[in-house]
């Protein structure tokens, strides 16, 4: 017995494999989410045996950060379900990344080469999100075109 789908995810099946570039959009929104999760643990880990300002401050920041990596794992987890919904996240995420990246390259430290990568992913992300091919196989219709459906 099979189970019920939506009619979005049954046209997505039907319209072939999974395109490269919604594969890797997937694996840069998931890479940008795998680096949230060890930034967060590592500043968490460093507020508990360290020897910050203020270790609540320090340890909740890391949270924070752990937490925050729950939109870009769900997006990119979406994106290789051929789910329309992720689509958003997945360009909220490359969206915010870009002032990330820009702080970072201000800095006049070790982050710059940090800032350099990060926005590279973050464009790169975008423009493989925005490329007709992906929304195509997200099943996502432009405006006006809503008649289309059928």
């Amino acid at each position: 017995m099979s189970s019920p789908q939506n009619p979005a995810s049954e046209a997505a099946e039907e319209a072939g494999p999974r395109p490269v570039r919604l594969t890797a959009a997937a694996a840069l929104t998931a890479l940008e989410g795998f680096a949230l999760v060890v930034g967060g643990a590592w500043v968490a880990v460093l507020g508990l045996t360290g020897h910050p300002d203020d270790r609540q401050q320090a340890v909740t920041g890391g949270v924070t950060l752990i937490v925050l990596a729950l939109l870009p794992l769900l997006a990119a987890r979406g994106l290789l379900g051929r789910r329309s919904w992720s689509r958003g996240p997945a360009l909220i995420t490359q969206i915010i990344a870009l002032p990330v990246a820009y702080n970072l390259l201000q800095a006049d430290s070790m982050a710059i080469p940090a800032g350099i990568a990060l926005a590279v992913v973050a464009v790169a992300a975008l423009v493989l999100l925005i490329n007709a091919e992906t929304t195509r196989a997200l099943g996502i219709r432009g405006p006006g075109n809503a008649q289309d459906q059928k």
